[in-house]
Formats: C-alpha cells, structure tokens, sequence
C-alpha cells in the first residue's frame, strides 16, 4: 500500500492524476461572484500535490500530459472543421496579424527584459515559454542550446545541463501564464462592459453571413428570362443557392428543372450572403414575405429535417443524390457540426449531417429511408478516422521546415500537426469519402479527457521545483513572466477591441490561441458557454504555435552570438 501512495508506479501515477483531476474538476464547481476557473483548478492542485512530494513517473507524466494536448487540440479541429476555412475567409488574416503582434510584442518585453536588469537572454526564452504555455518553444530552445553549446566543443552532458535551466524558469512562469490570461479576460470584459450574451447575438448574425445559409423572396422581374424553364436559367448562373418553392398567383409549386418561370411569379430561395446580389439581378428584387406565408398557403408541403446515417453516402454530391427528381423532395440547407450550410448541388454530404428537406411528408419519409435517420447509427463510435487522423497528425507535426542561418529545423509537434490535420479531415472528409462524425457529448468528453491529463501532468511536473526555484531567485522570474503575459496581451486586447471592432469571443480565441493557451480556451468556453472562442483560437494556433517555436530558437541563437 505504501507504494500505491507514495511510489512513483504505474498504480500510483494513475491514482495521483485521478487525485488531481477530480479535486480539481470539484473546486471548478464553485463560483466567486459568478466566477469559476472551471478546469484550471486541476492545474493548481497538481502544482499544490507536487509540492507536498507526490510524484510520478517521469516517462508517464510526460505520456499524459502530451496524448491529453493531443485528444484536446484534435477534437477542436474535427468541430471547427466544417466552418474554419469560411471563418477564415472572414477575419482569418486580420486575427492572424494581430496573433503575430501579440507574438512579437512578447518578444520584445522579453528583450527589453533582459537588457534593462541583466537577466541572461536564455532565461528569459525559459520565462517567456512558460509566461505563454508554449512547450514546444521550451524544447526547440533546448535543443539548440545543446547543438549550439556541443558545436562549440561543450560535452554533450554540459550542454544538456545547460538546457535544462531553460525547464526551472518555464515551470515557475507556467502557472501565472495560464493565470494571466484569464485575468486578463475577465478585466477587459469588466472594463468594456461586455454583456457575453450580447455578443453571442452579435457572432450568430455574423455567422448568418458569407458561406452560411440566408432565405430570401424574390419576385420575377428579369424579362430576359420570362418564359424560360428554370433549369435553362440556372445552368450559366453557375451560384450557390436553392430555389425551394414557386408561387404563381395564389398556387405554390414545388418547383422542377422544366418550371417555366413568368413574370410575377415569387420565389422562396437559400443561398448565401455572396450570393444575394446576384440573385437579385437574375430574377429580380426582394419581397416583404415571411416564410409562413408558404406554408399557410400550402398544407401539402411540409418541412422536416433528416439525418444521413449510412456511411456508404459519405462523399457524394448532393446533385448526384437526385433527391428532387427521384423523390418530390428538396433539401434546402446541410447542417454539420452545428454550422449551417447551402445545400448547393456541389455540397459533399457525410454521415451527421443533418437535411432540411421540403416536400411532401410521405415522399419525405421516403428519402429518410434512403439516407438512414437513425439515431442509433450515430451513437455507435466512429473511431477509426480519429486515431488515423491523430497518426497523420503526429507525423506532420514532426515534418521539419528548415529557414536559412537557423540550425535547428521548426516543426509543429505534437499540438500543431494533429490540429491542423484534424480542421482538414473536419473540412475536407466528406469529399473524400472520410467519415469524422462524432457526436457532440463524444466530442466533448474526448475534449473535457484531454485538457484534464494535460492540466494534471503539467501541475504536478511544475510543482516538484516550483517552490525551490522561487526562493532560490525565480520569483524575480515570476514578475518577469507576469510582464509577458500581461503587456502584450491588453495591448492586443485594446487594439482588437477599439481599433479592429472584434466580438468579445473572437478576441478571446485570438488571445488563447496566439498565447498557445488551452487552459484559457477551456476557462472561456466553459464560462461563456459558446464554441466561438474555439473557431478563433483555432484560425490563429497553427501559425502562432509556429511563429513561437521560430522566436524561441531565434534568441536562443541571439545569445550565443
């Protein structure tokens, strides 16, 4: 029993991370003044338990807490996935400037730090890898302290010695990293006077926008198409929408490719906002009309939405489906991971996805035979695509790029390869056949497994020196770390706020993922209950974790010359 509690076994590794992890996931129950850090307490009761002499294996902490970063970072890219690259199109490059601001302002406090007080520049890159949670920079600073040092006719074991001062000040700056950012969150949310709800409204009328779906009513206007059929007028117009019904006089009609279209006649279309103006000089302009007018006016059609269940679908075009000819039926958006999109007849469809058909209902239930709609086809785990996926990932993470006059080689490691792998597979599955779908209380809990073994295993790594390294000097380090933290990020904040007009969830993945954050992408998301934060974060992560794995190793470099 002794070596169950006190050893540093299989047994008691996975005893002291249960330990950590539930006590931790208790205290983020409680609120101070509506206030909770939800799973960033598992992070201080590691350190606390660290402290206090448990410990773990070495191997083993390091094993959980790298697959944790990886089952987090991938079940964000598998739901993101589907929106991130219209997301992108929509402020991808303005959040990935500010990212890089971010990223560099860090690096000159860093700077300005260790010219102003003497502080060695390697130290430094120690504190600010911990002040922004970046353990990739940590390593890739490691290692070129060692291939510089060993290149210079140190021994090996010296140079590694020397790398692993980098370790002390990562550890001792870590927490106030994590801690800093929420901080910081919270201020600026009191200071602007932020109403979180409020800006959820405000993000769902922006995602109403570009690639997402929009209704409109259209008269017949245009006489150059008077008298033409409707697929003749489609043909050439090469758009993304859906005519989903046809109103001549008082009869509605489900419309066919031989509809001949009259003036007068109205037309309830969904496309995207890209599209509108297009429409509106095809057929003409818009009309006061709710879309209850239809269905007052028409009892025989009805709209229902059904789910594709059977994985032989995965990869076809909706176009190739026939579903209007074979079936009365039209499908007028494809909603997948939450994101609504225009059921276009280029659209690759995949198992989850949910249609909203109109039409008939017995011809409606008729088409939901040929799809599936079957719950209990969903529930059954997808896993394959998952650890394939996470294979894929983990081998381009560790694909070097290679700059000239750097030595060592950047690469995305174990966080930026499967993330990015996993918002290629979320986009791009379907249309190669790939089936990613997970449920959403599947992707959570992979998530919620993930961020809690990475927080557990670096609290109780941390907390083993955490205490020695602050007596022994390194609270200077803390104050340092405080300082890289802090001053980039209001200064980003403020900039994003009053000068690039960002929502508030926006601003807060920007910051999470350009500070390399999971902890504080877990803290928003858990606070403010929405998954904007982790669209943002994922748009700017791939190149920040790049830009500070590049940055780290640069003044690495800079101090040896």
């Amino acid at each position: 029993m002794e070596e169950l509690f006190f050893g540093t076994g299989i047994a008691h590794s996975i005893l002291l991370l249960a330990l950590v992890i539930g006590s931790g996931l208790y205290l983020g129950r409680f609120k101070f003044k509506g206030i909770s850090l939800g799973s960033t307490w598992i992070l201080f009761v590691g350190i606390l338990l660290g402290h206090l002499g448990f410990r773990a294996d070495a191997e083993i902490l390091h094993f959980v807490k790298e697959f944790g970063l990886i089952l987090f970072v991938f079940s964000i890219g598998l739901q993101v996935g589907p929106g991130f690259f219209q997301s992108f199109r929509s402020g991808g490059v303005k959040l990935n400037l500010l990212a890089a601001g971010n990223i560099l302002l860090a690096v000159l406090v860093s700077w300005g730090i260790a010219l102003l007080f003497g502080v060695d520049l390697r130290t430094m890159v120690g504190v600010m890898s911990g002040a922004v949670t970046n353990t990739p920079g940590l390593g890739a600073a490691q290692q070129t302290v060692v291939d510089v040092s060993t290149a210079g006719g140190m021994s090996l074991e010296e140079a590694s010695e020397a790398a692993s001062g980098l370790a002390s000040a990562y550890a001792v700056a870590y927490p106030i990293g994590v801690l800093g950012v929420i901080l910081v969150i919270l201020l600026f949310r009191s200071i602007f006077r932020i109403d979180p709800k409020k800006e959820k409204e405000e993000m769902d009328a922006l995602q109403n926008q570009g690639g997402r779906a929009r209704r409109m009513h259209v008269a017949v206007e245009n006489p150059a198409i008077f008298g033409q059929k409707l697929t003749d007028v489609l043909r050439p117009f090469g758009g993304d929408f859906v005519v989903s019904r046809l109103m001549k006089g008082d009869q509605i009609i489900f419309p066919a490719a031989d509809t001949v279209l009259e003036e007068g006649d109205k037309l309830l279309i969904v496309t995207s906002q890209e599209e509108v103006d297009r429409i509106r000089i095809l057929f003409g302009e818009e009309v006061p009309m709710h879309v209850q007018d239809w269905v007052e006016k028409d009892h025989s059609m009805v709209t229902k939405r059904i789910v594709v269940t059977k994985p032989s679908l995965t990869g076809k075009r909706l176009k190739d489906l026939h579903f209007r000819g074979a079936y009365g039926v039209s499908v007028t958006r494809v909603i997948r991971a939450g994101v609504e999109l225009v059921a276009s007849g280029e659209l690759y469809i995949q198992m989850g996805d949910a249609l909203l058909c109109v039409g008939p209902e017995k011809n409606i239930d008729h088409l939901a035979e040929r799809v599936g709609n079957s719950n209990d086809a969903l529930n059954r785990p997808n896993l394959v695509p998952i650890f394939l996926g996470i294979v894929v990932g983990v081998i381009f993470g560790f694909i070097p790029i290679r700059f000239p006059g750097i030595p060592q080689a950047i690469k995305l490691g174990l966080a930026g390869g499967p993330l990015i792998i996993a918002i290629l597979l979320g986009s791009l599955g379907p249309k190669y056949k790939i089936t990613t779908y997970v449920t959403l209380s599947a992707n959570l809990m992979i998530r919620e497994i993930g961020i809690s073994l990475f927080l557990a295993a670096v609290g109780i790594s941390a907390g083993a020196d955490f205490w020695k390294s602050i007596v022994s000097g390194g609270y200077l380090w803390i104050l340092y770390g405080a300082a890289i933290t802090l001053i980039p990020i209001c200064i980003t904040f403020i900039v994003a706020r009053l000068i690039c007009k960002l929502n508030f969830f926006q601003i807060c993945g920007l910051i999470s993922g350009s500070c390399t954050n999971p902890p504080s992408l877990a803290f928003a998301q858990g606070m403010y209950g929405s998954d904007y934060v982790s669209v943002n974060y994922a748009t700017v992560y791939p190149l920040s974790m790049f830009l500070r794995v590049l940055v780290a190793q640069l003044l690495i470099l800079i101090s040896f010359a």
